[in-house]
């Protein structure tokens, strides 16, 4: 099997160590270039943006094979991501024990994307919930009603509106925002999408719901490079 690094300059080790730096920590591209130029290796501040880009979605979706099981209760809702200047959406949903379910970048906030949304996280679970919390954002309450006359939601699913029951949610974007604040916003929609998921997966890691991390940091670099087929 061809390796994931193939004709690369650097390293696989190197390459992971700066995107698992640059996900997990509010750091530049400029900072992560200026600390690996002090570990005496010479990389470029853009190089490390194209390997963020390449390999950040590929982390969180081979991350998705060590998920544990998540809850029953969905806490959603959706938060603001500024792109090229302009406001984006990001939906996301919680298990009730702060898990994350999943995740994805939209640019309008309407029924059709809370739709798209829901469909996209019910992937993630063996089961449909048994409730789902969402803010007042009507577009929640139209998307659960169609999704169950059509059978792509349980009858069963319980929908409330309860704002304090959301504070979960609310606290795990404001983790989430504090790593995007030194980015200084996006310059494109599938920049965006890309880093997010890397950043996202990073977050599942740090809530440890995934396997094989007893001991955080030293089994998430670990796992990372076992995800990549790098065995010490």
């Amino acid at each position: 099997m061809r390796s994931d690094f193939w004709k690369r300059r650097f390293s696989g080790l190197i390459i992971l160590q700066c995107m698992r730096w640059y996900l997990r920590y509010p750091l530049s591209y400029r900072n992560l270039e200026e600390i690996m130029e002090e570990r005496g290796v010479e990389v470029d501040h853009t190089t490390i943006y194209r390997w963020v880009q390449k390999y950040a979605p590929m982390f969180e979706k081979r991350l998705r094979w060590y998920s544990k099981t998540l809850g029953f209760t969905w806490k959603v809702d959706e938060t603001y991501i500024k792109i090229k200047g302009q406001w984006k959406y990001l939906y996301r949903a919680i298990a009730s024990t702060g898990e994350t379910i999943d995740f994805m970048l939209s640019h309008k906030r309407d029924t059709k994307s809370a739709i798209r949304f829901f469909k996209k996280a019910l992937k993630q679970c063996h089961d449909h919930p048994c409730q789902i919390n969402s803010d007042q954002n009507p577009a929640y309450g139209k998307a659960i009603k169609i999704m169950k006359v059509n059978g792509s939601l349980s009858p069963n699913v319980k929908h409330t509106q309860v704002k304090y029951n959301n504070n979960r949610i609310e606290s795990d974007h404001a983790r989430l925002k504090r790593r995007l604040r030194t980015m200084l916003g996006f310059q494109s929609f599938p920049t965006a999408d890309r880093t997010l998921k890397g950043i996202e997966a990073m977050l599942m890691m740090v809530k440890k719901q995934t396997y094989f991390l007893k001991k955080p940091l030293n089994d998430q670099i670990e796992l990372i490079n076992k995800l990549f087929y790098i065995y010490s």
